[in-house]
């Protein structure tokens, strides 16, 4: 039996990650990758999600819902002329923009979380470049072919048939190009009415420059640059490599079981429990099937890479092959380093000592496999996950019981008070009601904690009220210019508070705003 230590394994870590340094420069010119299709659990996962979120993108702008007749009837839209943002049942306007704020800061929380948590599983999975690259190979697979069937069309030289491919795929990755960015717009305008305008030539400049523009980066960025991108454009892979630490699940290339390598392995693994252990070759038999599939063109067995998306089709490919040889999988596998540190320890133990029998039967080696669930009990995880819900418990309460009425006002500055003929004080406001729903409402206008005190409007000077009934617009501001009338202060106060307060009568909703009442 070979005598090996773990210094064995780490001495093939250090040259796995020499070797990968010495083929990747700081920039490389492109050179062509043909990812071959994977099958496998992952592969349908990104399958499901590409469905999912491309779905949800192009469709989103096309549904409907009734506000009324008041309001427009499109889902989700960012009505800039308005100024705007209606989702579903939910309407934001531009003082509520914190809403915003707090989403975009759940979105970051929760990528920190899931980063930290399952690696790079937004790179692999749902981030736009992935989707879209994912589409054009779609589209380039079935022109083309598969990997070995695009290598020898691209080595062939140029006929008819080759041109005409593609020239196809071309036109097809254009036509998607322009449909993203067609769908783009259509979340700022009526996407019906917008799509007529954009077919008849009558839609603004501002919307034929954004397809155009979105166009040449979708088509550039997924169809021709891909895995560029992602290395040498995208902050994201530097970001994400100070919220992994060891606990982190990323995709592993389990060295301790895979080498040495060999075309004919010859090692009958542990985890079966076979009773006679030669170690002259490892599991992995050298078929670069999980190089085949890899979108960014890299070794995973190079160790962590820069490159790597985890999009995990290499633990598919690899899967496959051990189920032919009739070996265990996960020889590529998500794992943790702390787990593949003690099973690389475990494993080179037990080869190395005496096979220990006990009634006939061989003691196997607990071999740590990482879940999902083990994850999600980290510190840290939970500490993220408490953040994040926190944030969105808050807003759905404030959601819910936010007022849809808003009432501010000004006191007239100069001057800030009138003394009239009868020796009673006038004090002009400016009384601004904001009625935040898609109907018209009336509204109760009356002076609180001011006993002496009446309204009077311009329009009827000669008229005093307590009351004052106004009529509101739907999704609309309504600016009163009133006075307020009392009888000299015979405290000799310079100015006193008081509160308008309006009232809905038919919803029984009600704000009101405290200002001054100055006497001299």
């Amino acid at each position: 039996m070979n005598n090996i230590s773990t210094s064995d394994i780490e001495q093939f870590d250090v040259e796995a990650v020499n070797r990968y340094d010495k083929q990747q420069p700081l920039y490389a010119p492109r050179k062509k990758i043909y990812p071959k299709l994977a099958d496998g659990v992952f592969r349908r996962f990104k399958w499901m999600v590409m469905l999912i979120t491309l779905s949800i993108y192009y469709v989103t702008p096309w549904l409907r819902w009734d506000r009324g007749e008041f309001a427009p009837n499109q889902a989700v839209l960012v009505d800039l002329y308005h100024r705007r943002f209606y989702f579903f049942w939910i309407e934001i306007w531009p003082q509520e923009f914190y809403y915003i704020a707090s989403l975009l800061i759940m979105a970051a929380i929760g990528l920190f979380m899931v980063t930290s948590s399952i690696g790079r599983a937004w790179c692999g999975y749902t981030c736009p470049q992935t989707v879209w690259v994912d589409l054009f190979l779609v589209i380039e697979r079935f022109i083309e072919g598969d990997r070995n069937k695009r290598m020898r069309l691209d080595k062939s030289p140029i006929n008819p048939t080759k041109l005409a491919k593609k020239i196809s795929k071309h036109i097809i990755w254009l036509l998607i190009a322009a449909a993203t960015g067609g769908a783009w717009i259509f979340y700022f305008a009526d996407a019906p009415t917008l799509l007529l305008k954009v077919l008849n030539g009558s839609a603004s400049t501002v919307a034929y420059g954004t397809i155009a523009v979105l166009t040449f980066t979708t088509y550039s960025l997924g169809g021709l640059m891909r895995e560029q991108v992602c290395t040498y454009m995208c902050p994201w892979p530097r970001i994400q490599a100070a919220m992994l630490d060891e606990n982190s699940l990323t995709v592993t290339y389990n060295a301790w079981r895979g080498e040495p390598r060999s075309h004919h392995s010859k090692i009958q693994n542990l985890i079966a429990g076979s009773e006679n252990i030669s170690v002259s070759s490892g599991d992995c038999i050298d078929c670069k099937a999980c190089v085949a599939v890899c979108p960014m063109g890299i070794d995973i067995r190079d160790g962590q890479q820069l490159e790597c998306i985890t999009c995990a089709l290499c633990i598919d490919a690899c899967d496959k092959v051990m189920e032919k040889l009739g070996k265990p999988k996960g020889l590529i596998s998500y794992s943790t380093l702390a787990d593949y540190k003690h099973n690389t320890e475990l494993f080179f133990a037990t080869v190395n000592s005496e096979l220990v029998q006990v009634n006939r039967e061989i003691i196997k080696p607990k071999f740590k496999h990482t879940t999902i669930s083990r994850i999600l009990q980290q510190p840290r995880t939970i500490i993220y996950f408490a953040i994040w819900a926190l944030i969105g418990l808050s807003m759905m309460i404030m959601l819910t019981t936010r007022s849809h009425l808003k009432i501010n006002v000004l006191h007239d500055r100069n001057p800030l008070y009138v003394r009239l003929s009868d020796g009673s004080i006038r004090n002009g406001y400016i009384v601004k009601i904001l009625n935040m729903i898609p109907k018209r409402r009336t509204f109760t206008l009356t002076v609180e904690d001011f006993i002496d005190g009446e309204m009077i409007m311009p329009q009827k000077k000669n008229d005093r009220f307590r009351k004052i009934l106004l009529n509101v617009k739907p999704d609309s501001l309504l600016a009163q210019r009133l006075f307020v009338i009392s009888s000299p202060n015979k405290k000799k106060a310079v100015q006193r508070t008081f509160r308008f307060q309006i009232h809905d009568n038919a919803s029984s909703e009600s704000a009101e705003y405290t200002t001054i009442f100055s006497y001299g």
